[in-house]
Order: C-alpha cells, then structure tokens, then sequence
C-alpha cells in the first residue's frame, strides 16, 4: 500500500481527502485498463471516468475555478495504478484547458461533454520545428470573410486520431513572434483536417501528426482575442505543468510500493534483501526523492489555488524535479528487481517507458531550468 500520510499536509483540505480516497476505490475496482487496443482503452477510461465524476474535476464549469490540488491528486493516484489512466484524464483537462479559462458559452458546451466523457479533447500546439520554442510555429490561419482559412501541420498530439475536437494554436500575423498567435476550437470532422500520421511510442498513447488544408472555420471558433494565442497556451501550461510533475510522483510512488514488497520478500544469502545496507540507501534515496517531488507539486498547486496570478516558477520546480526523480527512482527500483525488473509486460518495465517521455512534454527539463533560472534572476 503506498504511503499515504501526505494527504495530512496542510496543503490540502477534507474535501480533497475525500476525494482521494474515492478515487483510491475506484482504481482498486477498475484499474489497470485493457491495453491491448490503446485507442480503445482511452476511450472507454474517458467513459467509465465520465460516468464516476471524476472528470467533472478537468475542467472549470460556469461560476467555477479549477482546482489544482484536485487535479494533481487525481492525476498521481490514476498514474499509481495505470499510466493510461492517468493519460486519459490529463487530455481532457489539457485540451479543454483554454476553453475552461477563455472560452465562451457556446464553446463551453463542448468542456460539458468533455467533462461528462462523452468527447475526447485535445491541445494541437507542438509542430516538427516548435515544440519547445512556441513562438516559432508556422501553421498560419488566415482571415477570409467572417472566418479562418487554417494551412500547416502539427505533430506529437496526443488523443491525435481518436479526439473528437481540438484546441489549435495558429499563427494569425497581428505581431511578430509570439503575439502573432491566435487559438481555435477545431471539431474533429472539420473539412480540411487530416489525420496524417500516427505516432508509436514506447508508452503506446494514442498520437499523431495532423495536417490542414485549406481547412474552414467559422469566426466563433477563435478562443479569445485574436493575438492572445500565445498567453492562453502558457496560462493553461501554467496550471497543468504541476500535474505533470503529480503523475510522475505517482509513478514513482508505484516503484517504491514495489520496490518495498520486493526487498522485504526476496531473500538473498540467506536473509531478507532489505538486510542488505547497500540496498536499504537505494530504499532510503527513493523515499527521499517521493517526498521531496510532493512537496514541490503540492506547494505549486496550493499556491494556484490560493490565487496567486501564475506560478511559473513552482510549477517548473515541480515538474523538472518530479519527473527527474521519478526517472531516477523508477531506474533503482528496476535495479531492486534483477532481471524480473526488464520482464516485458511486468509493472516495473511498464513504468520504466511510461516515465521516459514526462521529461519531454508540456516543457523539456532543460527548458524548465532555462525558466527557472530566469525566474530567479529577475
């Protein structure tokens, strides 16, 4: 059982206790998903978690505001149980993220189906020469009449192929660089949009590259002001990044669950392998990593929560640390378990590639540095 004094902290509050424990119940019931078709899978996990409430946490109903514990603690306790899981509810608070915080009534009705688990969203923003460096992205929408004529490709999406709309980030010229961009509400079955490639992956998720052609839309797709593209997309970034950081807390909480049954069952020259000093340092670095990478998403997410503008700083602390240190933790925890560590389709060989790509997406661990410095130098 993983450790679950943390949610004694004083970052959170009952209801965010209550809802940990629920959750904690319906993962035990359902979780680990069937895997064997992956798009499938994300399907019904977008359903079945639709249908138990927890999406309705994803995203901010009228009157409401999102609430980034809530979204963290989700996030860690899917990602413990099914790294699939915890996918497929991010996507659906991610990919309506600039909808929750800008969008108008009528694009609010679609964050209703997403939070109900009746539509799979997307964020489309990362292209072959602008994942890191947003401002240098080339797919552009044009004006034409009251509406948009969009022409570019973007690639690595994720639900790209099987989501029912997409939030498209565009270049739409009103400035140079990144005040040049716009956002868009794009339903799958808009003419001009292709699915041109999908995308494998260690962690099979279902991703794609997708291409515009001319494709039309109307002028109440545009998610606020024109121009504004850029600021929507880090202002959603902004509260999802810590979640990252949350479910790669999850998956190393995962390997120190195992790691721990491991070393206590497994006995070597004649005594428990957890005699051994060497591996009790191993155990005692896991548990240090844990503990560290919660304290630094919690402290992201209560900060958001108490109102503060933006938390670009925290939010990069947690996710640089939590995902390098889940790396770390999850690499130990393989060492701990010999050659049943590498075993294909075992738990440890399953978060191993689950944990690889959280150091790449919604910011590289390098580019969080890069914020992180500047952030302390200003």
């Amino acid at each position: 059982m993983a450790d679950r004094s943390f949610l004694d902290w004083p970052f959170f509050e009952d209801r965010h206790r209550a809802l940990a424990e629920e959750l904690e119940g319906w993962c035990r019931a359902n979780l680990p998903a069937d895997h064997s078709d992956v798009d499938a899978a994300c399907r019904g996990l977008v359903a079945d978690l639709g249908k138990a409430g927890f999406l309705r946490h994803s995203g901010a109903g009228e009157g409401e505001t999102l609430d980034v514990r809530s979204l963290c603690l989700i996030r860690e306790t899917l990602a413990r149980h099914d790294g699939l899981a915890d996918f497929s509810f991010a996507m659906q608070g991610l990919g309506m993220g600039a909808v929750s915080l800008f969008g108008t009534p009528s694009q609010r009705e679609w964050l209703e189906r997403t939070r109900d688990g009746r539509a799979l969203s997307a964020f489309a923003l990362s292209e072959a020469a602008s994942g890191s460096d947003v401002a240098n992205m080339t797919t552009a929408a044009r004006r034409d009449g009251d509406g948009w004529v969009v022409n570019g490709e973007k690639t690595w999406i994720s639900n790209g192929g099987i989501a029912d709309l997409y939030v498209l980030f565009a270049r739409t010229g009103e400035a140079p660089g990144a005040k040049g961009l716009s956002a868009f509400l794009v339903p799958a079955d808009t003419p001009g949009l292709e699915i041109a490639e999908r995308i494998d992956v260690v962690a099979p998720h279902p991703l794609a590259t997708l291409r515009f052609d001319d494709m039309r839309l109307p002028g109440d797709a545009l998610i606020g002001e024109a121009g504004a593209g850029f600021r929507i997309a880090m202002s959603v970034l902004d509260i999802f990044r810590s979640s990252v950081g949350a479910a790669a807390l999850g998956f190393a909480r995962r390997a120190l669950e195992e790691s721990l049954a491991r070393v206590r069952d497994r006995e070597l020259f004649g005594a428990p392998l957890g005699d051994l000093q060497m591996v009790q340092g191993h155990i005692a670095d896991m548990a240090l990593g844990v503990d560290a990478s919660a304290l630094l998403v919690y402290r992201a997410a209560w900060t958001k929560d108490m109102g503060a503008p933006r938390v670009t700083r925290e939010a990069a602390m947690a996710k640089l640390h939590a995902t390098e240190m889940a790396q770390q933790v999850i690499d130990a925890g393989v060492q701990l378990h010999g050659g049943d560590g590498v075993r294909k389709g075992g738990i440890m060989e399953s978060l191993y590639r689950e944990i690889r790509a959280l150091r790449i997406y919604e910011g590289a661990s390098d580019v969080q540095k890069v914020v992180i410095a500047r952030q302390a130098m200003a």
